[in-house]
């Protein structure tokens, strides 16, 4: 298959990913596609509606029925879930490990892997999640695992959650860190690990800035 026009970004939980791809598709003109934000507001349902998880046909009737759109918004992408924006409700430490637990779920990463490749087919896309380079978009172009100490995603986690007024405990952060990178690197389906061909980034001691040259410049070089 004829690589795409695509860059994905994986990586561990709080590394930097969701900002450091908007600000890289900015840079190169292409599309920003949050899957990580596609299987929160999935998650979301799930608990709204308290959908069983070991009910396939419940399941089946909420991924059928439910309306999920990313929309761009001023360098940023709002996330629509049947026609209210949740981009906010997500983006909590409890929401994090629902994704989690939903993404292990071959229904949902079913339904959610045919909508971004529906989206990446197109080119023009820097996609970031934990299965990008490795089942999503294994033919991507340019592919990034970008990775930072568990300490080190604590402290920005807490850092971004109390800039949106949300009061956080950084040790309670760091456990949960932790326990979602266990439960994604060691679940059945689509576990959390390095393409073979992937770069390697470890972001501990960058800046945010030098994240986003140090990945431009791969990518206009080649």
């Amino acid at each position: 298959m004829a690589a795409l026009q695509i860059v994905t970004i994986d990586g561990p939980s709080g590394a930097g990913k969701s900002t450091i791809s908007q600000l890289l598709a900015a840079r190169l003109g292409y599309t920003y596609l949050d899957t990580g934000a596609m299987y929160r507001a999935v998650g979301l349902k799930i608990e709204r509606t308290r959908t069983a998880c070991n009910d396939p046909a419940a399941l089946a009737r909420l991924l059928d029925s439910i309306d999920l759109e990313l929309k761009a918004d001023n360098g940023k992408t709002r996330v629509i879930l049947d026609r209210e924006d949740v981009s906010e409700a997500i983006r909590t430490p409890e929401m994090s490990m629902v994704a989690s637990r939903v993404s292990a779920l071959p229904p949902v990463r079913a339904k959610l892997t045919a909508l971004q490749r529906e989206i990446g087919g197109r080119g023009g896309v820097v996609a970031e999640g934990r299965d990008m380079g490795t089942v999503v978009f294994p033919e991507a172009t340019w592919k990034f695992f970008l990775d930072a100490t568990p300490e080190e995603r604590a402290r920005r986690r807490v850092l971004q959650l109390k800039e949106q007024g949300q009061e956080v405990d950084e040790q309670e952060t760091l456990i949960q860190i932790v326990e979602r990178d266990r439960a994604d690197s060691s679940r059945a389906l689509a576990p959390l690990q390095p393409a073979e061909d992937a770069l390697i980034v470890d972001s501990s001691r960058m800046t945010i800035e030098e994240v986003v040259d140090f990945m431009a410049e791969r990518v206009v070089a080649s």
